[in-house]
């Protein structure tokens, strides 16, 4: 199935969900309202709450529950990003101007702010309340302890491919989880189904992330972002990890990448270096291996439309260039 196959299939579904999304962002402060217009006409693929509404379809019928579910992780998706752009001090986002470099930091704090209380608000007016408002509590926390480590091991370089994956569960992941999750409690799901819902995402956002890290090596500027970012910002993700593995030089490159701020000329023997000891290849392998566990974990869901086209998003992950 396409993208745009997936879309239909999902129809009114998806058409009350983006309306839904569109709706609880308005404002009369036509600063924010200009702006929330700007992010939503960039918003990217929407991945979180296409697999929020396919998860409530692979089960049951999807209900008002759903879509909010699915519109509030789109909405706290896109509130971790603006945050994310002013903690890295990224000028640009899927090649656009972030809002952060537009109107300034603590403009682009607010309007993340805006989106995550918008967010918060959808959920707290649905039928499945308490459990929902836990499991999106769960990857706020998660969101702010992975930032916070990926901090803690830039500054170490001592990054291990546990603490990797801990990561990116927490950053990438754990939203996945949310949607997922959240989308089959909305529709009374199995405790085995939710089960199923949970590794799903979480083994397709352990994936989605992994296939980011190899394409930061790997891609070309010309794939609307730019590569070479996680070096710079000493991050250690699992090409070099890969590259690392037997190496004798593995306290010298760590050396090399808490150095990166005083010699950026690194980056490129880095890179080198990742390309020589086949790092790509064996983030490639572990990358198969989450889609492999993605697709397994589909075994809890009946047969049908909704189910495959959760497949081909993971298979997608494979393939993707940006």
């Amino acid at each position: 199935m396409s993208r745009q196959e997936i879309l239909e299939f999902l129809g009114a579904d998806w058409d009350r969900t983006q309306a839904l999304i569109r709706e609880h962002l308005h404002s009369d402060v036509s600063l924010l309202e200009e702006t929330n217009g700007r992010i939503l006409a960039n918003s990217g693929k929407l991945l979180r709450p296409m697999i929020a509404l396919l998860v409530a379809r692979a089960i049951a019928a999807p209900n008002d529950d759903s879509i909010r579910y699915a519109a509030a992780t789109e909405l706290l998706h896109n509130a971790t990003l603006l945050h994310d752009d002013v903690a890295d001090g990224s000028a640009e986002r899927r090649g656009r101007p972030t809002v952060a470099a537009l109107l300034g930091p603590s403009a682009a704090v607010l309007v993340g702010d805006y989106w995550l209380a918008r967010a918060v608000d959808l959920v707290f007016g649905s039928g499945h309340m308490e459990k929902a408002v836990r499991l999106f509590s769960k990857t706020l926390t998660d969101l702010a302890e992975g930032e916070m480590l990926q901090m803690e091991k830039a500054s170490s370089a001592d990054t291990g491919e546990q603490d990797y994956l801990r990561i990116i569960h927490c950053k990438t992941a754990s939203l996945f989880c949310a949607a997922a999750q959240a989308a089959a409690v909305s529709v009374d799901a199995t405790p085995e189904q939710e089960a199923a819902a949970r590794t799903f995402a979480d083994a397709f956002g352990t994936a989605f992330q992994i296939q980011d890290d190899i394409l930061d090596y790997a891609g070309t500027d010309l794939l609307g972002k730019p590569v070479g970012v996680d070096l710079r910002e000493r991050k250690i993700t699992l090409p070099l990890l890969g590259a690392l593995e037997g190496s004798p030089r593995e306290a010298e490159i760590r050396a090399m990448v808490r150095a990166i701020p005083d010699h950026p000329e690194y980056c490129e023997q880095i890179r080198l270096f990742v390309a020589e000891r086949g790092g790509i290849r064996y983030a490639s392998r572990r990358l198969e291996e989450w889609v492999a566990r993605a697709e397994q974990a589909l075994d809890a869901f009946n047969p049908g439309p909704a189910k495959e086209a959760l497949r081909t998003i993971a298979r997608y992950t494979i393939s993707r260039q940006v």
